[in-house]
């Protein structure tokens, strides 16, 4: 024989060891032997009883007590071992409470020394008798102790199965939550970059195309504004995709903009803006000072679709421990754009939450004079 192949005989012998039909057959084979052993010269009906206790372990693992009582006659009478020990380990093995192996183990320890035919001198007090009594003692403690520790290494194994299969449970749980976090941040990151530079990318085209007098040029800036609005459309369906199974997560990703970027964005977004930019001279965290660049970028974003020509106003103004961000347009003064560029809401929805989560407010919405405000307060 091979390396390997002795090497893969060795599970499956141990596997033959521990089945269920080898741990139920092997008691029975061992104590059939001992009951023949012990029946030379025996009467019929205590070879039969000793036969009952041997067959009736083949029952032991449905009805152990019941075998366990099936067994002390053929202890009694006819003095085999090892079918009651086999018993009384059953019994130990399937009850959980001590009281009822404890009961077999006694009443084995108890036939095993007032056995049939009596001795002379069972009740005398010698030596003989003391060491006897501790004998049958041990015989019937030993089976039930080990009985006892086997069902303690069975239950032990369940609830390390079960500790196991929560823990597997639980890092899976962490997993998905982790994933669904990393999938909402995403969406709003793609939102809030990607969705205001194809924005500004349509806006700029819409001024070529109805500016220009060449046709070339206004045939290209009208094929750039309507690849500019697939995209856009395209981008919203990806972020509901993404938002669909988002969690709530503060963990910033790149890029990272500051309040110092702000006079680049309110410039180049090719609106006219009036701001007022005093955050103070405190630095704030970056968490919040993302926050604010990104509630003006929604803000200039979504004016620049849904209001042409209307005038704005940022605002960015620390009040004590709080940073207020306000975004305010006038009604739209301007032409209705050729193709409506595509919103999906997810602006605002991702606004409202960068501000929950930093423990301030974010609110939106129209003015009497047919303008739109957004207004964030974020709390250092």
């Amino acid at each position: 024989m091979t390396d390997a192949a002795a090497a893969a005989a060795v599970p499956r012998r141990r596997a033959w060891l521990r089945s269920p039909r080898t741990t139920l057959l092997v008691p029975v084979a061992a104590a059939a032997v001992d009951s023949a052993l012990v029946a030379k010269g025996s009467e019929p009906w205590q070879i039969a009883l000793s036969a009952l206790s041997v067959l009736a372990l083949l029952a032991r693992r449905r009805y152990p007590l019941t075998v366990a009582l099936l067994a002390l006659p053929g202890a009694f009478f006819n003095e085999i071992w090892l079918a009651p020990l086999t018993a009384v380990y059953a019994v130990s093995a399937a009850y959980p409470k001590p009281r009822i192996p404890v009961a077999c183990a006694v009443s084995f320890a108890l036939v095993e020394f007032f056995h049939w035919p009596f001795a002379p001198d069972l009740f005398a007090l010698s030596r003989d008798n003391a060491l006897y009594a501790i004998q049958c003692v041990m015989l019937g403690a030993g089976p039930a102790a080990l009985g006892m520790l086997t069902r303690t290494r069975r239950e032990l194994d369940e609830r390390v199965t079960e500790l196991t299969q929560g823990r597997r449970r639980e890092s899976r749980l962490i997993a998905e939550r982790v994933l669904t976090a990393e999938r909402a941040r995403l969406a709003r990151e793609m939102h809030d970059v990607v969705s205001h530079q194809v924005s500004l990318i349509s806006i700029q085209a819409g001024a070529i195309q109805v500016a220009s007098t060449d046709p070339a040029a206004r045939e290209g800036a009208r094929t750039v504004r309507e690849l500019s609005v697939r995209t856009l459309d395209e981008l919203r369906q990806m972020v509901g995709v993404l938002r669909a199974d988002g969690a709530r997560n503060g963990t910033p990703l790149s890029p990272q903009p500051t309040l110092a970027d702000l006079p680049r964005l309110i410039g180049g977004s090719g609106l006219p803006v009036a701001h007022r930019l005093d955050p103070g001279r405190r630095d704030w965290p970056e968490a919040v000072e993302r926050a604010a660049y990104r509630t003006v970028q929604e803000g200039l974003t979504n004016i620049s679709k849904h209001a042409p020509g209307a005038q704005v106003t940022v605002r960015v103004a620390a009040r004590g421990e709080k940073l207020h961000v306000e975004v305010r347009n006038g009604p739209p003064t301007g032409p209705a754009p050729a193709a409506p560029l595509p919103g999906g809401g997810h602006g605002l929805v991702g606004l409202r939450e960068r501000a929950a989560l930093l423990g301030g407010t974010f609110t939106a919405g129209p003015t009497p004079d047919g303008g739109f405000t957004l207004h964030a307060v974020l709390p250092a």
